[in-house]
């Protein structure tokens, strides 16, 4: 059964990294890094605050565009163009299938997670007073690795992305020691949003194993919108909205997935608050989205084994 997941996700991974909404949303995410620069440096010494939060910010907000446009169209574009019909005529049950998409759409977004916070941490790196030619010898070797991977891997280059994204943010995170707890406000951040991406993913994965891809996004980003703002919804005030407002909001906010839990406050994911440490923070926000993700694929194995195709 692994196996079978595997290589459906896989070459989910292979359709995704090669689709070009993905290299846009890559190159807007970099440029976002770059202007961080520019906003940075209109500040009052603030250069380094400015770079990890807008940084932050960024890796949240790309990562889940990309988790809703590939979750809702990587399954229906197999149904358009109808190979999913000679797999599942093979000994490969539904459920495997729609996991291995899942999967794959998930490792497309950790790669993207990792390039984009390994530039946010070498612009911090380079602006924290890091060396600057330790900063060039690591993007040269990390150019050549990714030069020399794919020029060997003739026939398997799209997987390449995955593990060398991972390497640069090793490299970028340890050359962004300079920036002290800005450095682990970015990793948390970046942890943070492949919690919130675990769910997102699902959400799509449900949404999209029975319904069209435009539907598909329109319902997702709405149970993104909710999440975000569940602790709002959670507390409306009753003397202004009455309380049919407040009773439905309440009961949005129980139903969706509180992702505000996703996106703390500054103070928390600088670890300045005692009572939370930041990583038992981080592990325990990850469980939970693990614990929804999982609810939700079951439920979307369950509605995708019914399903007729045309």
């Amino acid at each position: 059964m692994f196996a079978r997941i595997l290589a459906i996700a896989m070459n989910t991974h292979r359709e995704a990294v090669r689709a070009r909404i993905l290299h846009g949303l890559l190159g807007l995410a970099l440029a976002t890094c770059g202007y961080s620069v520019v906003v940075a440096h209109l500040s009052l010494h603030q250069e380094a605050r400015v770079i990890a939060d807008l940084g932050a910010a960024s890796i949240s907000l790309y990562a889940v565009f990309v988790a809703i446009v590939l979750g809702a169209t990587l399954l229906h574009r197999e149904l358009e163009l109808k190979t999913i019909y000679p797999m599942l005529s093979r000994p490969l049950r539904r459920h495997e299938y729609l996991l291995g998409k899942y999967f794959g759409t998930l490792g497309t977004v950790i790669a993207f997670i990792a390039l984009d916070a390994a530039a946010v941490l070498g612009v911090l790196a380079l602006e924290t007073g890091q060396t600057p030619w330790k900063l060039g010898v690591a993007l040269g070797a990390l150019s050549a690795v990714l030069i020399v991977a794919l020029v060997r891997a003739k026939y398997t280059r799209v997987f390449v992305f995955l593990p060398w994204a991972l390497a640069a943010l090793v490299a970028m995170a340890s050359l962004a020691s300079t920036a002290g707890l800005e450095r682990q406000l970015v990793l948390a951040s970046a942890a943070l949003t492949l919690a919130e991406v675990v769910i997102v993913a699902a959400v799509a994965t449900f949404f999209a194993s029975f319904s069209s891809p435009f539907l598909t996004a329109i319902f997702t980003v709405g149970v993104f919108l909710v999440g975000r703002s569940a602790d709002t919804l959670a507390n409306l005030p009753q003397r202004l909205l009455g309380e049919a407002i407040r009773t439905g909001g309440r009961g949005l906010a129980r139903i969706a997935p509180n992702l505000h839990v996703y996106v703390p406050a500054r103070p928390l994911l600088l670890g300045e608050i005692a009572s939370q440490p930041v990583w038992t923070y981080v592990g325990l926000a990850s469980v939970q989205a693990g614990a929804y993700a999982m609810a939700l694929l079951v439920l979307s194995a369950l509605i995708f084994r019914k399903r007729d195709f045309p």
